[in-house]
């Protein structure tokens, strides 16, 4: 007998949540083969079994929060399922049918009552199987011997969850009906205010989401976060692009986008403004000497924000390369936790979403991200005479007022202004 367990993820991370067994109990495995996926709070990671045989137990189930170290799921010997329901059918053949008659007593009444009570709670079981609940649910209630079809829920759709079970006692009188018992149909409301709750669906956040939200409330409580914003003329760029995109795709195998113009003038502006390339650690400000930006982007459980490193090193091609990897793996779920860890600056696109302006939040313990935004023909005075109708795009940086001050805010999208508008300088940048 062996116990998977869940193994160290990340310094950052103790504990996750079961979203599916990818084995069932009774099933063969095999050493290194995925046994369930566990969802964290950046991944999902799945996770494997480091022994040969049969899944006899499982510990926890979909649903259940477990934590780094804890045991999740018993494998067994090859064939140990098998030879131990043998053992217990060969017990019973050798049995004497008089033998009941022998007991003293009548134990033969008492096991009459006792095969009589497995039947009730074989009954109970089946019933309780019926009810709509949580996988957490089931599993608490398994622990204290509770039959679901008794506990009150307060799911206006009638599932059961993990904290009904608990506040439940054998004793308590309440106005909740029992779960899978419908309920009289309530009075009409008035006009406008319907208390239909058919017409509402619930859904649980999954961890991922609930993370995000989180931490999304408290840079907001913890950071002094101010935004200023700047606009771009994007003819140079789109010229640029349009000149020299089909031999860049020949050479790079990889299309010239706007993400590598705006990652090579993001660093170069963190160069002349230290301090939005930094962050709060107590008392101290931690200037930081590397440039791996983070790249927003939208999956489907969420936004994740996977890192460019070395973004200072890297030419134009090699940071295009590095975002379609790092886009592929974040629409296939398959982001590693390296892939999201550290980053020293953000940025993040909502112009592809047809966003025109936005104030974006700081992704912690970072002091600064850059939001970019859709480009759209403005009228642009050209000089006091002349207008034209020229490609514009609003960038907005959000930062940490704590340790940047407005003067640095300006510096920065002022210089990403004038990279942008004069994109062959950013040859220049190294």
């Amino acid at each position: 007998m062996a116990e998977i367990k869940v193994p160290e993820l990340a310094e950052s991370i103790t504990e996750g949540t079961i979203a599916q067994w990818l084995k069932k109990k009774g099933e063969q495995v095999q050493k290194g083969e995925y046994v369930v996926e566990l969802e964290t709070d950046k991944v999902n990671v799945e996770i494997i079994s480091d022994y040969d045989g049969v899944l006899t137990e499982l510990l926890a189930e979909e649903g259940d929060t477990v934590k780094v170290g804890e045991a999740i799921a018993i494998v067994g010997e090859q064939g140990s399922a098998a030879g131990d329901q043998h053992s217990t059918e060969a017990g019973r053949e050798t049995e004497s049918p008089d033998e009941p008659a022998k007991h003293e007593n009548g134990s033969v009444e008492g096991q009459n009552n006792e095969n009589k009570a497995a039947a009730d709670q074989s009954s109970n079981d089946v019933a309780s199987e019926r009810i709509i609940a949580s996988p957490a649910a089931r599993k608490l209630a398994r622990e204290k011997g509770i039959d679901l079809s008794k506990v009150a829920s307060q799911d206006p759709l009638g599932r059961v969850r993990k904290q009904d079970v608990e506040s439940y006692s054998p004793g308590q009188k309440n106005n909740q009906k029992p779960a899978g018992e419908k309920t009289a149909a309530p009075k009409a409301a008035p006009a406008g205010k319907s208390d239909d709750d058919s017409r509402v669906e619930r859904i649980k956040m999954s961890r991922r989401r609930q993370t995000i939200a989180n931490r999304l409330v408290e840079v907001q409580q913890t950071a002094a976060m101010l935004t200023t914003f700047n606009e771009i003329d994007m003819t140079a760029v789109m010229e640029l692009r349009k000149k020299w995109k089909d031999r860049f795709y020949e050479e790079n195998d990889v299309r010239l986008g706007f993400m590598s113009f705006f990652t090579k003038a993001v660093v170069a502006a963190l160069k002349k403004t230290p301090y939005l390339n930094a962050e709060i650690q107590g008392d101290e400000v931690v200037l930081k000497k590397f440039y791996d930006i983070g790249v927003a982007v939208a999956a489907d459980e969420g936004l994740v924000v996977p890192v460019i490193r070395d973004a200072d090193r890297k030419n134009f091609a090699e940071i295009e390369n590095d975002i379609n990897e790092l886009a592929e793996k974040a629409r296939t779920n398959k982001l590693s936790l390296k892939d999201l860890q550290g980053g020293s600056f953000t940025i993040t696109n909502g112009g592809v979403f047809g966003s025109l302006l936005s104030t974006p939040i700081i992704n912690g313990p970072q002091v600064g991200i850059l939001g970019m935004h859709t480009i759209q023909l403005r009228p642009v005075a050209i000089d006091k005479e002349r207008m034209e109708n020229r490609p514009m795009m609003y960038i907005a940086l959000s930062y940490d007022h704590r340790i940047v001050d407005g003067k640095e805010a300006v510096t920065f999208l002022k210089r990403i202004k004038e990279l942008m508008e004069d994109p062959e300088s950013l040859l220049l940048q190294g």
